[in-house]
């Protein structure tokens, strides 16, 4: 499945413009949500090809979002890099077990984040 749309779950507008710009200029359909909640209904209505989420949020976090939608059975094959400040291996460990495909941490390298995204195609 080759991925054209990407939905990106974060609650910081300067990050969701700057992953928004590196994504839109490589080509990508891309949609945004500012917290987890918002994360999971559009992934159920927009089924987007892969979503990038952000791990720190208010309300629903990051791990709890990725749980609910790799747990899903209508959004469960959509795969999802997590996308944090949270550099631990514990946190990638249980972000993995949440449900993610991925981890990239940021500040986030636009060269990374790309070769992250075209190993899903």
């Amino acid at each position: 499945m080759a991925i054209k749309t990407i939905l990106v779950v974060d609650d910081s507008a300067t990050e969701r413009h700057l992953i928004g710009e590196i994504l839109t200029k490589a080509g990508f359909s891309v949609s945004f949500a500012q917290d987890g909640e918002t994360g999971v209904t559009l992934s159920k209505t927009q089924k987007p090809d892969l979503i990038l989420m952000d791990v720190v949020m208010p309300g629903l976090n990051g791990f709890q979002a990725t749980r609910a939608i790799s747990k899903d059975d209508d959004t469960k094959h959509i795969p999802i890099i997590l996308c944090t400040t949270k550099d631990q291996e514990t946190d990638r460990v249980w972000g993995i077990r949440q449900g993610a495909k991925d981890y990239v941490l940021k500040p986030v390298d636009a060269a990374e984040l790309l070769q992250k995204i075209a190993a899903f195609n």
